[in-house]
């Protein structure tokens, strides 16, 4: 079973997307090593994104998604390909703050609520498209809306959500759905949105009940008569390579790679996987060489 999965109403008024992205958080956990609230945190990042990338057109466009607030955990980032396939990074994953609430994290305190969210779109044109807005929470998922709303003039709803256990810090469940009125939509219809939503369980409740993204969007829109567009199966993945790392090194300029070249070796680390490049001086000295 597919774990996102993006509909449209027959009437034709309104789009929605519901996605169970427990293993894509769980993977960013292992590899970041971070507390549970900068878990929350990019695992909310990481949904929104693969929710803004499956509906990219092109197969080799991307979004950047950078939360860049006055918090202690500093910028959170995640990057989604148009598959919905997501990798992101906490500047500062180790954060612990006190919960807002027994069983609520304080994402918007280790986010901060003072800064900007900025989404850049890479259409395959000369020039990315940025939008960026102010921070309205630092809980992601208002802000998610706010650029929406203030950007895109789309009305969203986004329920993002990321459970772990108080102790470990194991991902039990992570996940979210997006519903976005069309301009055909009818105040008979934004009414019914509102009802449905009215009493809805947490997102990370239905999930831990069992519901698949298709049962989430049912019952966050009762009465609806969904079809189903999209199916996929996403996941964290990062597509660094040895030829992409040169590639970065080689625009760094041939005096600060004959630099680096002083040194027997040079590891070079990916923000997003952690995988480690490691090169020598005569590797350095090659790509300096590529550089002039």
């Amino acid at each position: 079973m597919s774990n996102l999965v993006r509909c449209i109403d027959r009437s034709g008024q309104l789009t929605c997307m519901a996605a169970d992205t427990t293993a894509m958080v769980r993977e960013a956990r292992r590899i970041h090593q971070t507390s549970n609230v900068c878990t929350a945190a990019l695992g909310r990042l990481l949904t929104a994104a693969s929710f803004m990338g499956i509906t990219l057109k092109g197969a080799d466009h991307s979004v950047t998604l950078r939360l860049a607030g006055d918090g202690p955990a500093g910028s959170v980032i995640a990057v989604a390909d148009a598959q919905g396939n997501a990798r992101g990074y906490v500047m500062n994953p180790g954060v612990v703050l006190p919960n807002k609430s027994p069983q609520k994290l304080d994402v918007g305190g280790a986010v901060g609520k003072n800064g900007t969210l900025s989404v850049i779109k890479d259409l395959g044109l000369k020039d990315p498209y940025v939008g960026q807005v102010p921070l309205v929470s630092g809980e992601v998922a208002e802000d998610i809306t706010a650029y929406y709303a203030i950007s895109e003039q789309t009305p969203t709803v986004l329920s993002l959500g990321v459970l772990c256990t108080p102790d470990t810090g194991e991902v039990i469940v992570a996940g979210g759905f997006l519903i976005q009125l069309l301009p055909t939509a009818t105040e008979d219809t934004i009414s019914r949105v509102e009802e449905g939503l009215v009493g809805l369980p947490a997102v990370t409740t239905m999930l831990t009940e069992g519901l698949a993204p298709i049962d989430i969007l049912k019952k966050a829109l009762p009465g609806f008569e969904l079809e189903v567009l999209e199916e996929a199966d996403t996941g964290y993945v990062c597509d660094c390579s040895r030829a992409r790392v040169e590639r970065a090194l080689i625009s760094l300029g041939p005096e600060e790679l004959a630099e680096m070249a002083r040194e027997e070796t040079t590891e070079v680390g990916c923000q997003f996987c952690d995988r480690k490049y490691l090169f020598t001086a005569s590797d350095l000295l090659e790509l300096s060489r590529k550089s002039g």
